[in-house]
């Protein structure tokens, strides 16, 4: 059986290129993310699985519960939107739209020339600290950075950085390791 990632890249694909062709990558990613974090609630996805229900109460519950969440082109106004969950519905592919959403991110911050990165500290940054990762991260990836900041008191201090593929961990943590294997030895 495929996993997730597998089933949800060509969905993504499709309505990335609807989105780009129409120019609605940001109204499109919003609602994607909005159904995506609604949807990683298992129990959501397991209600929505009832053999009792049929295709079109399945939709017309997911309309109403996106127009509540504000993910407006999933909310039932927009036809492709609509085309999109019954597709979804149809296929029995729910459970994979926040994959969905996570691709489509993916795609959108490739075509925007952009990366997401995540910085996870031992304690609070400081906006010059924050401002001095995304500078150093734009020269390394020569992209632009949007950095989001985590906090993980077992890292004792430093940081770890994700941005994409590239995964930088300067934590003290992983130097300590590091020196103990280098003791091992």
């Amino acid at each position: 059986m495929a996993d997730n990632n597998t089933i949800a890249r060509p969905y993504a694909q499709a309505i990335f290129e609807l989105a780009d062709d129409a120019g609605t990558l940001g109204p499109w990613s919003e609602s994607l993310g909005i159904a995506g974090q609604l949807l990683a609630d298992r129990s959501l996805v397991v209600y929505l699985g009832n053999p009792e229900f049929d295709d079109e109460q399945r939709l017309d519950f997911l309309t109403g519960l996106f127009e509540k969440a504000k993910a407006k082109l999933l909310a039932g106004g927009d036809k492709r939107g609509t085309n999109f969950l019954k597709l979804l519905i149809e296929n029995k592919r729910l459970a994979v739209l926040p994959e969905i959403s996570t691709h489509f991110e993916t795609l959108k911050a490739k075509v925007e020339n952009s990366v997401d990165a995540i910085v996870t500290s031992a304690t609070k940054l400081s906006e010059k600290q924050v401002q001095e990762i995304a500078t150093a991260l734009q020269k390394r990836l020569g992209r632009e950075v949007r950095i989001e900041t985590e906090i993980d008191e077992n890292l004792i201090g430093g940081a770890v950085i994700r941005a994409g593929d590239v995964v930088i961990d300067g934590s003290l943590r992983a130097r300590l390791t590091g020196l103990a294997a280098a003791l091992i030895k």
